[in-house]
């Protein structure tokens, strides 16, 4: 693939359909390529809105307004970042030769909820998971636990981003709210559940894959050390490279990214997570896209996983290794409010090796994600110190 000059008749046009904090870094990533990009997500002044060289505001899952905005934009490479998105317009998209679509339209209509990614892994490729059911509503719920996913056990919606919606339940009373829960927080309204029974891990990792082509024009498939991260109510809130794990643990987890990342081909990364006990490894969900828990890869790789996704989209050589130990941090809007401000930033930065990714979201809720907070270490312990007291020094006011 050729790059061209933006604005330009020779211009390489990539549309990235959901905008906020991992779709402007891949737009940044993008532009500093020579792309010309195009901005697209659901709210006005998206933090890839305020980046790209245009932006539109949409409801990605009105696959009439989507079609139209492709044919008013005609980009040559359409790169989903969110799920909720007429996914059969890719397809026809795709299909029609109007745009490729990244990896490609049948990964995104597959990956788009959990149920399609599970049953791929669990029923097609035969990969270990946790024991999980579907339910469509509150009675099927409940006979789903009672008929042999037992107590506790864990209640998502189906289609939802960065673990919202999620509910650890641990005995019958819970399961009520949890079902609510759910349903208030998934990417479209009534769609169904999935509850799994407790897996007995020691850790969990997301592990990126990066599948671009090589000089033989064949697609391989690169890894990034594996990125360990703690998790509040199923919402990201630190990830850390490396994560320590056994060698044949390793090996096992790069097996079935792998075989996932394969069957659903294309190129670009993939944000595979996983649970590790000992040896042992269960396939947990994929993300055909860059991670939330791979912004830690800003401060720790040579190419952060949104250079590496960038690359990859257009085709070119990436290099996955870890420069040093890093740590990210979760900063909160902590409160409500429209264009509020940030104050202690001078101060957070002072602390050794830190760095900061304010995101520049136009309105704050107390459990909204504003920000990221970076840091290096000699170590992975050290490296979350700094990056947990560099997010503590930042703080937002309305």
């Amino acid at each position: 693939m050729h790059i061209g000059t933006p604005h330009s008749p020779s211009s390489t046009r990539v549309m990235v359909l959901g905008s906020g904090e991992l779709g402007k870094e891949v737009i940044i990533a993008l532009q500093r390529l020579g792309v010309e990009t195009i901005a697209v997500d659901r709210y006005a002044n998206a933090p890839g809105h305020q980046v790209a060289h245009r932006a539109h505001v949409i409801a990605m899952a009105d696959g009439a307004a989507l079609r139209r905005l492709v044919e008013q934009e005609r980009p040559h490479i359409i790169v989903p970042e969110i799920e909720a998105i007429a996914t059969d317009v890719l397809v026809e998209v795709e299909r029609a030769g109007v745009a490729q679509v990244i990896p490609t339209a049948r990964a995104a209509q597959q990956t788009m909820n959990r149920e399609g990614i599970r049953r791929l892994a669990a029923e097609k490729l035969g990969l270990p998971t946790s024991p999980y059911r579907f339910a469509e509503n509150l009675p099927a719920l409940k006979a789903a636990i009672a008929d042999g996913i037992g107590y506790p056990c864990v209640v998502k919606p189906v289609m939802s981003s960065s673990g919202k919606g999620q509910s650890i339940v641990q005995g019958p009373r819970e399961v009520a709210a949890a079902w609510q829960y759910a349903e208030s927080m998934a990417r479209v309204p009534g769609s169904h559940v999935i509850v799994e029974g407790f897996v007995d891990f020691d850790y969990e990792i997301t592990l990126l894959a990066v599948r671009t082509p090589g000089a033989d024009g064949k697609i391989g498939t690169h890894f990034c050390a594996p990125i360990g991260h703690l998790q509040v109510n199923g919402d990201y809130v630190e990830s850390w490279q490396p994560q320590p794990m056994s060698r044949v643990a390793q090996k096992t987890a790069r097996e079935y990214a792998t075989r996932v990342t394969e069957e659903l081909g294309g190129r670009g990364v993939f944000g595979v997570e996983l649970f590790i006990k000992g040896h042992q490894v269960w396939f947990s969900e994929v993300s055909p896209r860059p991670h939330d828990t791979g912004m830690v890869t800003m401060c720790t790789q040579v190419q952060s996983e949104f250079d590496l996704h960038a690359r990859a989209i257009l085709g070119l050589p990436v290099d996955t290794r870890l420069a040093s130990p890093g740590a990210s941090a979760v900063i909160y809007g902590g409160i409500e409010g429209r264009g509020i401000r940030y104050e202690g930033v001078a101060d957070a930065l002072r602390v050794p090796d830190s760095d900061l990714r304010l995101f520049g979201k136009p309105e704050a809720y107390k459990r909204r994600r504003m920000g990221v907070a970076l840091a290096r270490g000699v170590d992975v312990g050290q490296a979350r110190e700094r990056a947990q007291e560099c997010a503590r020094r930042v703080v937002p006011h309305a």
